[in-house]
This record gives C-alpha cells, sequence and structure tokens, in this order.
C-alpha cells in the first residue's frame, strides 16, 4: 500500500488537487503516520469551478490552504461511518455536513464518487465538487 498522496497522485484523476497540496507544502503532513481522511475533489470538480478561480487560489495561499485543510478530516472515516454519521470536523476546524439516503452519500453539496480507497494513513472518498469553507465561500 501506499500513503493518502501517493495514492492520490497514482490515481490520475486528482492532479489538480495534488498541484495545490504541493503548492501548500503538505506533502509531508499527508505523508506522515497520522490518520486522516480526505474528501478529494476530482479534477473535474475543479474544472467546474469559474474560470481563473484556481489561478487566483493558486496565488493567494492563506485561502488554499483554508479550502484544501477543509477536505481533511482527522481519522479514519469509511463509508460504513459516514452512514452513521452526519457531521465530520475537517483539520481547518469547521465541520462537514454528511447525508447518507437511498445508497449515495453526500458531503455538504458534493456526491461521494468513490468511497473508501485505503492507504497505509487514512482513506479517500472521490467527490464531485470543491467544498468551500464558509469563511472562503463568503468574500
Amino acid at each position: 500500500m501506499s500513503d493518502l498522496l501517493e495514492t492520490a497522485a497514482n490515481a490520475g484523476n486528482f492532479k489538480t488537487l495534488v498541484k495545490a497540496i504541493d503548492a501548500l507544502e503538505l506533502r509531508e503532513t499527508l505523508r506522515s503516520p497520522g490518520i486522516f481522511t480526505i474528501f478529494a475533489p476530482t479534477d473535474e470538480a475543479f474544472a467546474k469551478l469559474p474560470e481563473g478561480t484556481l489561478d487566483l487560489l493558486l496565488q493567494d495561499l492563506p485561502k488554499l490552504k483554508k479550502i484544501v485543510t477543509y477536505h481533511v478530516a482527522f481519522g479514519d472515516v469509511r463509508s460504513d461511518d459516514l452512514g452513521q454519521i452526519d457531521e465530520v470536523e475537517t483539520v481547518e476546524g469547521s465541520v462537514l455536513a454528511i447525508e447518507s439516503a437511498n445508497g449515495t452519500i453526500k458531503v455538504n453539496n458534493a456526491s461521494i464518487l468513490k468511497t473508501d480507497i485505503v492507504t497505509d494513513n487514512g482513506t479517500i472518498h472521490a467527490i464531485d465538487t470543491v467544498l468551500m469553507p464558509a469563511i472562503v465561500a463568503g468574500h
């Protein structure tokens, strides 16, 4: 098995997320033995952002860090867990709403496309939308 970052990079559909992680120098954190769960927006999710948004975020690292860490939760949260809980705290400090109904799981306004991509130091869930913490969405 490999760590969260290697797994995301090798998956091929998280290139934009990995680029953001590199820009923030969070590579070592996501390779550490600490256990994390990443709600990982696919490249298609990033492509849905308004044109130019990603370039602006890559120039505003504090805002980008809030967004990226808003997608990361402490601990190993698997799909079975997501069906039992209604929220999860993020590394950014906010809470993500979890909704499970009719075999689908939503995190805030994002649908989980693929669950339980298990790595040495946590789990990745692929999502179809970039999540925005309130502090960023309000700008």
